[in-house]
């Protein structure tokens, strides 16, 4: 049994620490540590009193503790003290470096489900965090990077899609459709400010050729990366209506995605990748209202006297995600939808799950959407843990074998689905 240290008391990482305390065989102990030890102690709390703990007739012994995770000197500390086999950021992706930084320090390896973005610019990319890569190698530790759901499972889909059904992948399309509705007008599934931020910035698809691509908006820029070139869009420029699997038609739109920047380095033959998330109406106009008038600036702004950053305001304004749960209901489904060659032949291939928020609750606690990043965390810590996810460094999780994950999904409550014909995207 393995000593886990988790850092973060949200509504994802309260679905990670309860679906560890169901493997407790994997995971004996585990520290949940966080700015505010109140909220560890209360998923403590939920976690005990669920009437799944202890019922293998061992358990994992659970301890809290308060942390700020951007003070590095205290939290390598902290580190050392528990002595950890891995520590969990299932934080905000700001503190991604800090938590780094303390795990080198200390001798522990890492994952966290959402790569680095610096606070003061709704930017993020890998290059920041693939700068660690030599020195976790050189100290014989690994570091996983965003092991959720997307980025997380999406990347071992395509690796899965990759080893098992084509000799290339051509294109690559991940649609992310929330169906579920928790009957607020404005609300968020996931850290509001992260939410906001994410959604209103440009979207972009990454492309081997930019001469093949004809894009069908107005390009606000082309530029070079690596292997191919980012095409830059306006926010909710490009929309599509997709017909998904127990949920119906949606309308989705075009997003910037972390995981289009490691897929476009590691997919054999990959000629295009982009990534679809669905949004109602209301959600839209809320939105762009919230932005006219300056409520998802994430600059700071005299106020009173103080400075105050108007989306870390809005965020203390909307109701908390993770007491959506009760209230939500519906279904996700999130998959890829891949097209390339094995054999000589055209292959077309689609691989999704579908989570429905009710089950979701009555089993951890929590909406949909958490669960589908807390489970995929749990899962990667799983299999780091028994030696199947071991290479030393930094990866993302389309460099491991995906065969272990992908059959840990189908026992820890997120089973796949496959098709070999489906309605592909335009």
């Amino acid at each position: 049994m393995s000593r886990v240290m988790l850092i973060g008391a949200g509504g994802v990482a309260g679905v990670a620490a309860a679906k560890m305390a169901q493997n407790p065989e994997t995971f004996g102990e585990l520290l949940i540590a966080s700015r505010t030890e109140a909220r560890c102690k209360a998923i403590k709390a939920d976690i005990e009193a669920r009437p799944w703990y202890a019922a293998k007739g061992t358990a994992t012994k659970i301890t809290t503790a308060q942390i700020d995770a951007m003070d590095v000197p205290r939290l390598t500390a902290l580190i050392q003290e528990y002595k950890p086999d891995l520590v969990m950021n299932i934080a905000l992706p700001y503190q991604d470096l800090a938590i780094m930084d303390a795990c080198l320090a200390a001798g522990v390896s890492y994952l966290d489900t959402a790569n680095y973005e610096p606070p003061e610019e709704a930017h993020f990319e890998y290059s920041w965090q693939w700068a660690y890569r030599e020195r976790f190698e050189k100290a014989g530790l690994t570091a996983i990077l965003g092991c959720g759901f997307d980025p997380g499972v999406t990347q071992v889909f395509s690796a899965y899609a990759q080893k098992h059904y084509f000799d290339e992948i051509h294109t690559l399309d991940i649609l992310d459709c929330n169906g579920g509705d928790h009957g607020y007008p404005f609300a968020t599934n996931f850290n509001p400010e992260i939410n906001i931020r994410e959604v209103s910035a440009k979207g972009s698809y990454w492309v081997a050729d930019p001469a093949a691509d004809k894009p069908e908006v107005a390009v606000e820029n082309k530029k070079a990366f690596d292997k191919g070139w980012w095409v830059e869009t306006a926010p909710m420029a490009i929309k599509r209506v997709y017909n998904f699997d127990q949920v119906g038609e949606k309308d989705m739109y075009l997003l910037h995605h972390e995981e289009l920047e490691s897929l476009g380095c590691n997919l054999k033959g990959i000629k295009r990748i982009r990534f679809f998330m669905t949004f109602g109406q209301s959600y839209l106009t809320h939105l762009k209202c919230l932005e006219n008038v300056g409520m998802t600036r994430i600059d700071p702004i005299d106020f009173k006297g103080q400075k105050i950053v108007p989306i870390e305001f809005l965020k203390a304004l909307l109701p908390d995600p993770a007491t959506l749960g009760p209230r939500t209901k519906g279904k996700t489904n999130i998959g890829c939808i891949f097209e390339g060659v094995k054999d000589g032949k055209l292959v077309r291939y689609y691989v999704y799950n579908v989570c429905d928020h009710q089950e979701c609750y009555a089993e951890v606690g929590s909406q949909a959407i958490s669960y589908t990043t807390g489970v995929p965390a749990m899962i990667g810590a799983k299999c780091f843990l028994e030696g199947k996810w071991t290479a030393k460094g930094v990866h993302t999780c389309e460099e491991f074998d995906p065969d272990p994950f992908m059959a840990e999904l189908n026992v820890q409550g997120l089973p796949w689905k496959e098709s070999f014909d489906p309605v592909m995207v335009p």
